[in-house]
């Protein structure tokens, strides 16, 4: 029996089922959305529309299925059959009960659309996704190393098996590009689709030009914002807009992208060992997209309202990232270096006393103390507390 580790989410799971009859847990493959309900649920019967039976049973008639399961019930890869979702809708309006159906489906993309369309107001949305740092600190399963926890990410089959690194991203990678991607949208060269996906690697971190990438790609920059966005509902990637003053501006200019996982960040580099990362060119971006990620997390798992960002003046001074509080500012400058330097400072006091009066300096780096100083404080990795960012 594979050993559960507590997720964050189950916090807001809880607050949820007093108030919505549907339960929709979505996330990308293999972030432990079937161990987590099928153990936060056990009274609840389950049902995976991946099981030839399970289908077959409930497409025949929906209907009857629902009548002689009216409450407590799971089903899973609910967007293999996404005309359910009419009769789930008729079906909990009768009923009146809370916290009835729990549905968990992977491709984003193709279901909440129809999700939206059939169960508005009735449905209350969460994502599970790969462990954060606060989780494996939890489950006292954080690895000592940050290039070690780099390497190996974050997805529970790496905690709960015994599976090789790289097999396990080969396999993840093979089957999200051939039957994933082949499902939300008809892609002819998937050989040309995984080229795309390791270019996107070598940029993460990075300010996004998306000629540049569809150019080395061979395709459209409409092909390449395309299957940027199926990487985004897939939860393979997001996009870290820079900050303004004037909010409109911010649609206009580039992003950054980054990877929610770095193992396959590290996969699709190349990168398999220790030696290969610590010689690597990406090794500051792939350190940074390690704690922008975890944040990104907390933001997803927590609901959390506020907004994150990186910022960039016109001198090409920059913060990694801005956490706006909704007025107040946590302003972030990650730092792949194992010592202290008194130069982490010079750009991010000069910002935060220039531009965001009611900001807090935070210094993340790779090393092992925390540091208090006038106008910062210094964080090792794996000492981030998101109670900085979680309110």
């Amino acid at each position: 029996m594979r050993k559960f580790y507590k997720r964050d989410i189950d916090e807001r799971v809880h607050r949820v089922l007093k108030g919505f009859p549907v339960i929709f847990i979505t996330g990308p493959r293999q972030s432990g959305k079937t161990t987590y309900i099928k153990h936060r649920f056990k009274n609840y019967e389950y049902f995976n529309l991946e099981s030839f039976s399970d289908f077959e049973y409930i497409s025949n008639d929906p209907e009857y299925f629902l009548k002689e399961h009216p409450h407590n019930i799971i089903i899973d890869e609910v967007q293999r059959m996404p005309e359910l979702l009419s009769y789930i809708q008729v079906h909990v309006d009768k009923e009146q009960r809370m916290g009835s159906i729990i549905l968990s489906g992977s491709q984003n993309l193709l279901i909440s659309e129809k999700v939206n369309q059939s169960l508005a107001g009735r449905v209350a949305y969460l994502t599970l996704l790969p462990f954060s740092l606060n989780e494996l600190k939890k489950g006292k399963i954080i690895e000592k190393s940050s290039w070690k926890q780099a390497l190996k990410g974050f997805y529970p089959a790496l905690y709960s098996r015994q599976i090789p690194i790289d097999e396990f991203y080969n396999s993840y990678l093979t089957s999200f590009v051939e039957r994933d991607v082949r499902l939300i949208k008809n892609i002819g060269d998937l050989t040309r689709f995984k080229k795309f996906m390791i270019l996107l690697a070598g940029r993460a971190g990075q300010i996004m030009n998306i000629s540049s990438l569809a150019d080395d790609t061979g395709i459209s920059p409409n092909t390449a914002e395309s299957w940027l966005s199926i990487l985004e509902a897939s939860y393979i990637i997001f996009r870290l807009v820079p900050y303004f003053k004037n909010s409109s501006k911010r649609l206009i200019r580039s992003p950054k992208i980054f990877f929610y996982d770095t193992g396959l960040l590290c996969f699709l580099l190349g990168i398999d060992s220790i030696k290969e990362l610590d010689s690597h060119f990406a090794r500051g971006n792939i350190f940074e997209n390690l704690i922008i990620a975890d944040i990104k997390k907390d933001k997803e798992v927590f609901d959390i309202s506020s907004q994150l960002y990186f910022y960039r003046d016109s001198k090409h001074k920059e913060i990694d990232l801005v956490i706006d509080l909704g007025g107040d500012f946590l302003l972030m400058e990650i730092k792949s270096a194992s010592e202290f330097s008194q130069s982490f400072l010079k750009n991010i006091v000069e910002i935060q006393e220039q531009e965001f009066k009611k900001g807090r300096n935070i210094i993340v780096y790779n090393g092992q103390r925390k540091l208090k100083l006038k106008k910062a404080e210094v964080v090792p990795w794996d000492k981030l507390d998101n109670a900085m960012w979680v309110k």
